[in-house]
């Protein structure tokens, strides 16, 4: 499937809704809590056999953004968004026949392996195009897109725990629901396969005197590019330290976040359970629908805050304010409420922020040539870390109950750990230089890279 090219006169600004609609849809995947408790009692599962699905398409993400993100360089978005369609929604075909049949393996399966890659190859499809759309505000197109994918849940958790009500919460009620997800977000995710076009070459930015919304000029092959910029393989990019500075960075950065949001509704009510004021159910759900919306809003906010200030200034802002907000958690957090909401409000407006971000930090550092593909496996760490940040709050808090210990207490080691991560990550953000020269890939009809030449500040 060729790459659809933009006529002459195509605005720009019809491609980041072409890409919401992928990023929206997939976003659901931050909703799967409200699948657990049905799932739990129609299955008789433990809450950690519910939360395999998710835990899987996470790892699925990571692995398969990774090995994909060069086929999707090569094939460009519509094959990529046609992929995560097909995949993302034959996922929840899959889930439905295994909640259906009551047979849980192939929900595992359905949503977490086969609906995973559908989250990978959707997640990087549309990033390098959205760079080469947008050269002079790399960081604004990207979180507008990947704000969808943090904004999905807002969408996903009503209109489950909707239907979750009218169909029933016995396995043929989730088998339905399911059945309905798949459907509506195939035929949702084709308008973005629709309407998503790449340029017709290299493209401009808009002067001083033209309107920023106006569709950029059709130039040759480097123009609104300088001769500088970069221009480094997926296969050289791994080979550099700043690749992997970056990988720690991310890793780290989603660890904290994804720490306190897989587990908030329990923790804000753990917190708060001995005080004169408990938090109730609905209150605690819609602490998990403010989370939701502090990661989408960081997304669009941080990564656009990232074209003004600089990758490195924002990344010291998520990793350095972000250790100070669980500090502050650890330390006071069961003594004010609007304390503790306003922290992880924060961690996560740095959560969503920090993904939004890291593409084009990659384009600073790497350039657009194969920016997709390098993005795709920089998104292991997710993998990672979306394993690791709900292991060490779940485990510690689980060890913590059998030793006697409640409330706040449950946590307080595991926000230190995670003030550590970020401290690590720090340190790795202020590692992180211009890439070598020797690294460089030469652009066609120009001399390699001289190893001599001064590079400028990342």
């Amino acid at each position: 499937m060729s790459p659809p090219v933009a006529p002459p006169g195509w605005s720009r600004w019809l491609v980041p809704p072409a890409a919401l609609a992928i990023h929206l849809s997939i976003g659901q995947a931050y909703a799967w809590s409200v699948f657990k408790p049905p799932l739990e009692a129609a299955l008789g599962l433990s809450g950690t056999q519910s939360a395999l699905p998710f835990q899987l398409g996470i790892v699925m993400l990571g692995l398969s953004a990774a090995f994909g993100g060069t086929l999707v360089e090569r094939n460009g978005p519509r094959w990529a968004m046609t992929v995560a369609l097909i995949c993302f929604s034959s996922g929840f075909l899959l889930s439905a026949l295994g909640a259906a049949t009551e047979q849980y393996w192939l929900i595992v399966f359905g949503y977490g392996f086969v609906g995973g890659i559908g989250l990978g190859v959707g997640y990087i499809s549309p990033v390098s195009t959205l760079i080469k759309w947008f050269p002079d505000r790399p960081g604004m197109a990207t979180g507008i897109a990947i704000m969808g994918f943090g904004g999905g849940a807002l969408i996903a958790s009503p209109w489950s725990a909707q239907m979750l009500d009218s169909f029933g919460t016995d396995s043929s009620g989730i088998a339905l629901a399911f059945l309905v997800h798949g459907l509506s977000y195939a035929v949702f995710m084709t308008l973005g396969v629709l309407l998503v076009r790449v340029p017709r070459a290299r493209i401009a930015v808009p002067s001083a005197g033209e309107a920023a919304d106006a569709p950029p000029k059709e130039t040759g092959a480097g123009a609104g590019v300088p001769d500088t910029a970069p221009r480094v393989s997926a296969r050289d990019a791994v080979r550099t330290p700043q690749f992997w500075l970056l990988w720690v960075v991310l890793c780290t950065n989603v660890t904290a976040g994804i720490g306190i949001l897989e587990k908030a509704a329990p923790m804000i009510t753990d917190f708060f359970a001995g005080s004169s004021t408990p938090v109730s159910v609905s209150a605690a759900a819609g602490f998990v629908a403010l989370l939701s919306a502090a990661n989408m809003a960081g997304r669009i906010g941080w990564s656009t805050t990232s074209d003004l200030i600089g990758r490195k200034n924002i990344y010291r802002v998520y990793l350095g304010v972000g250790a100070v907000m669980y500090a502050l958690i650890a330390l006071f957090g069961d003594d004010s409420k609007p304390l503790f909401v306003l922290c992880a409000v924060v961690v996560l407006s740095f959560y969503g922020g920090g993904f939004a971000t890291v593409p084009a930090y990659l384009k600073d550092l790497f350039g657009t040539y194969q920016v997709g593909a390098i993005h795709g496996r920089l998104l292991t760490a997710w993998s990672l870390a979306g394993v690791l940040g709900p292991l060490i709050v779940n485990w510690i808090a689980d060890h913590q109950e059998d030793a006697g210990k409640h409330g706040a207490e449950l946590y307080t080691l595991s926000f230190l750990i995670m003030i550590g991560l970020l401290a690590v990550g720090f340190v790795a953000n202020e590692l992180v230089r211009p890439v070598h020269p020797r690294h460089h890939v030469a652009a066609p009809g120009k001399e390699p890279a001289d190893d001599r030449r001064e590079q400028p500040a990342a």
